[in-house]
C-alpha cells in the first residue's frame, strides 16, 4: 500500500524539501499523510480546474509543482481550490523550488527536453548548463527552443555571437543571469523583464525568455515516469490542463 507520505519521502530522497527556497512553501499542505494513494494527479499549477478535475476522477493525491498555498490564506471560500481539496479528501503535495534545483529535476529535464549534451548544475545556483550538438545563431536557437517547448510567443535578445553552450533556468530566474553568462553563450529561461533584457542585450548576450509555463510544464510531468516505476500500485494522471495565459502567433 501506497500512502502520501511514501510519496512525500521519494520526492525528499531526490528534492529534499529542506533545500526550498525561504519564501516558499513545497511540501506536504492539505489532507492526511497517511491516507492510501491509488491515484494521485499531476500538474504544474494547483488551479481550480485542476482541483475539480482530481476530485472528478477521484484522486486521494495532487502533485503539483507551483504550490497550492502560496503566502498567507485569509479565508477558505467554498470556491476556492484549497476548499475544493480538503473537501473531497484530496491530499496537496507540492515540490517547488526544492525540484528545480534538484538533479533530475526541472532544470535538468529542461536540458535533456532541448538535447543539451555535457549536462551540468552549476553551482550555487538554480542554473543547468549544457552543449548544443552543434553551433546555431540565436535565430535558429530561438526557433529550435520554440519548437521543443511548444512556445508561442517567444522573446529574445539579438547578437552576431553563435550559441554552443546553454544555461537554462525554468520559471522566473532572471536574478542568475550573470551566473548563465559565466558560464554560457546563450541563458534560456521563462519570465524576463524588459530592462534585464535590455541590460543582456547592451552586454552582447543572448538572452531568451520562453515563457513560464513552457520552460517548466513538461520538465515538471518528466517526474511521472519516475514515480511510476516506484510506486507500481498507483495511478499517476496528468491533468488536462493547458497554458492559461494566450498569445497571438
Amino acid at each position: 500500500m501506497t500512502t502520501v507520505k511514501n510519496i512525500y519521502d521519494y520526492i525528499n530522497s531526490i528534492a529534499p524539501f529542506e533545500t526550498q527556497e525561504e519564501w516558499d512553501n513545497s511540501g506536504h499542505l492539505i489532507g492526511d499523510f497517511r491516507k492510501e494513494v491509488k491515484k494521485c494527479v499531476m500538474a504544474l499549477d494547483a488551479t481550480k480546474e485542476v482541483c475539480l478535475f482530481a476530485k472528478d476522477v477521484g484522486a486521494d493525491m495532487l502533485l503539483t509543482h507551483h504550490p497550492i498555498i502560496f503566502g498567507g490564506i485569509e479565508s477558505v471560500k467554498s470556491d476556492s481550490a484549497v476548499y475544493i481539496l480538503a473537501n473531497a479528501g484530496v491530499a496537496g503535495v507540492s515540490a517547488h523550488t526544492n525540484y528545480d534545483m534538484a538533479q533530475g529535476g526541472i532544470n535538468d529535464s529542461l536540458a535533456e527536453i532541448l538535447e543539451l549534451k555535457n549536462i551540468r548544475n552549476v553551482e550555487g545556483s538554480f542554473i543547468t548548463a549544457g552543449e548544443l550538438d552543434c553551433e546555431m545563431s540565436i535565430d535558429d536557437f530561438a526557433e529550435y527552443v520554440a519548437d521543443k517547448l511548444d512556445c508561442k510567443g517567444i522573446r529574445f535578445t539579438k547578437t552576431d555571437k553563435l550559441i554552443k553552450t546553454v544555461a537554462v533556468g525554468g520559471g522566473a530566474c532572471e536574478e542568475e543571469t550573470p551566473v548563465a553568462m559565466a558560464n554560457a553563450d546563450c541563458f534560456l529561461t521563462g519570465d524576463m523583464k524588459y530592462h534585464k533584457m535590455l541590460d543582456a542585450a547592451e552586454k552582447g548576450f543572448a538572452v531568451i525568455s520562453a515563457g513560464h509555463y513552457e520552460t517548466e510544464n513538461a520538465a515538471f510531468l518528466m517526474l511521472k515516469d519516475k514515480l511510476e516505476s516506484i510506486f507500481t500500485d498507483v495511478e499517476f494522471i496528468i491533468a488536462p490542463y493547458e497554458n492559461p495565459i494566450s498569445t497571438v502567433e
